[in-house]
């Protein structure tokens, strides 16, 4: 419930502070006294966009709060709870408005977006203006009137639950597809370079070790022949190295007995002539393993030529590499088998998605069905209390393709005159005609579910009389159950208010300025008096008013 309205610096407003009450509240006043302007800095709560023309004293900001009551609104709560704003059981919303333009707005102090703001204020009022009426006649509006007087919420959930489900089955099976048309393209080639790879069969090193086996057959005869050098210098020469060691050693023994320091000499040099024993088996060994192979040259050759050509082929610069290639080719090969079998497995997900889908819409739409005749007989009656006794609606069901909302297309036709042909309301009724048919509409689903604060700005325009005494009745019925604010010329509607605001225009310091006032009962007969009879009501005329106050 709307508790506060502070409005600063805005249009021709200084400063107002409006304070609200439950039930309906009325709001009167001549035309170009500023009752629209209250609209206007309501609307800004609601998240529209800020205009800098609307700014009173270009020295200072414009200011708008709103404070609404909203204790055991667990929506409200969510939301807030959703994106870490404070909760309270008041919930204070905040426009701030600079000369420049610029606009900042806050939930609970805490600065917001304008889509958070418009998200949280359509929670607590519904805001209806004389051209809004447009709304009914679109099909999504349609739909929620029905849904609404079904009392569907549960079943239109499980509906797009299984919907959302169905929905994202469908876009990855596409995307899958998609995925499977470009992986075809791709498979033989793939299939081709691994085949390749696989073929060549080469272990973890291989073109490393076959470089350097093709580096020691090459090289074989000069090495073979170093080799036997290093066993003839040390062992088959005229004058061997070993042998002349040996020698020296044998020259030195006998005189180790006298000279300690000869003996480790000659402890050294036996070592030397060991050691060189050992290098010349071993060169000898190796002479004997190193030989030309031509055929092996050849082989290792062709091999490494593949490898080679492979590396380049595939940008790799080693074995490893390669290896690593391979196996992704391996892993691309094996996704499209995986690919293959998730599509088969979704396929049929989605046809299983799109059974359940149609049950909940035959559910859904069997609620709807059966709530077309009961809605015509209710809004045609109301339509006959507010002055439309030849007017009616037919609602219409049809099925369409699957959507979020349903398969059902609802529409509301319209025939103002009995003549029995319904058309569109878009296109054959009048504005006042819309208008009334909406507050028709919307009495019947305020009883159905919790609607926020209602709030009617000049919707009882082109009616008058009983219409209008009706108009007033029907507000005062949905206003049983919640807030509702009605600005109104008429003074049938006034006469049901249980609280009356009456915006005036007021002259201060050489300026005019929009006030707005609570009127005692004693004012509400003068003003609606007013109403009825012009600046200076008769007799009859106050009577008359304080009849409209009065009457049940």
């Amino acid at each position: 419930m709307l508790q506060l309205l502070h409005i600063q610096n805005y249009a021709i407003i200084d400063a107002l502070e409006i304070p609200w009450r439950e039930g309906l509240s009325i709001i009167t006043g001549e035309t170009g006294a500023g009752k629209s302007i209250l609209m206007g800095a309501l609307s800004l709560i609601l998240g529209e966009r800020a205009d800098s023309g609307v700014v009173f004293n270009k020295d200072k900001k414009c200011v708008v709060e709103a404070v609404f009551k909203v204790s055991g609104k667990t929506v409200v709560r969510s939301f807030l709870e959703e994106n870490d704003l404070e909760v309270q059981d008041e919930v204070v919303i905040r426009r701030e408005i600079g000369s420049n333009g610029k606009s900042r707005a806050f939930i609970n102090d805490t600065p917001v977006t304008l889509q958070q703001l418009q998200e949280l204020t359509v929670m607590l009022v519904d805001l209806h203006r004389q051209f809004d009426t447009l709304s009914i006649g679109s099909s999504g509006f349609q739909l929620a009137v029905i849904d609404a007087m079904a009392a569907s919420s549960r079943e239109l959930a499980a509906y797009q639950k299984v919907f959302r489900r169905w929905q994202d089955n469908q876009k990855e099976l596409l995307k899958l597809k998609e995925q499977q048309s470009r992986d075809s393209r791709e498979l033989e080639f793939n299939r081709f370079l691994f085949q390749e790879l696989e073929e060549v069969n080469l272990k973890e090193g291989d073109l490393e070790q076959l470089e350097a086996e093709l580096e020691l057959l090459t090289n074989a005869e000069s090495i073979k022949t170093a080799l036997v050098q290093i066993n003839q210098q040390l062992r088959e020469q005229d004058q061997p190295v070993i042998q002349v060691i040996r020698q020296l050693v044998q020259q030195l023994q006998p005189f180790t007995a006298q000279q300690k320091d000869l003996g480790e000499l000659v402890e050294r040099l036996h070592s030397v002539q060991l050691e060189l024993a050992d290098l010349a088996d071993e060169a000898d060994r190796w002479s004997d393993k190193i030989s030309y192979d031509g055929e092996r040259v050849m082989a290792v050759e062709e091999r490494l030529n593949i490898g080679n050509r492979l590396l380049k082929k595939h940008g790799a610069r080693t074995t490893a590499e390669l290896l690593a290639i391979q196996v992704e080719l391996s892993e691309k090969l094996q996704s499209v088998v995986a690919l293959d079998e998730r599509l088969n497995q979704l396929e049929d997900e989605v046809k299983l998605n799109f059974d359940e889908l149609k049950a909940a819409g035959k559910k859904l739409s069997a609620l709807r069905t059966a709530q077309a005749t009961p809605l015509m007989k209710q809004v045609n009656q109301l339509l006959h209390r507010v002055g439309m006794p030849n007017a009616s609606i037919k609602v219409t069901i049809t099925p369409v393709e699957p959507a979020l909302m349903g398969m059902d297309n609802v529409d509301f036709l319209f025939d103002a005159n009995k003549s029995g042909q319904f058309a569109p309301l878009r296109k054959v009724a009048s504005g006042g005609e819309l208008s009334r048919l909406m507050l028709c509409i919307k009495s019947l689903v305020a009883g159905k579910v919790d609607l926020p604060t209602l709030i009617f700005d000049e919707i009882d325009t082109g009616i008058s009389g009983e219409a209008s005494r009706q108009v007033g009745l029907i507000m005062k019925e949905m206003a049983a159950a919640r807030q509702l604010i009605c600005i109104t010329h008429q003074p049938q509607i006034a006469g049901r208010a249980d609280h009356h605001l009456f915006v005036y225009k007021q002259e201060k310091a050489g300026q005019i300025q929009t006030r707005i006032r609570s009127l005692s009962e004693s004012e509400r007969i003068r003003a609606i008096a007013e109403m009825l009879g012009g600046e200076q009501p008769s007799a009859a005329a106050m009577e008359n008013a304080r009849e409209m106050i009065q009457s049940p």
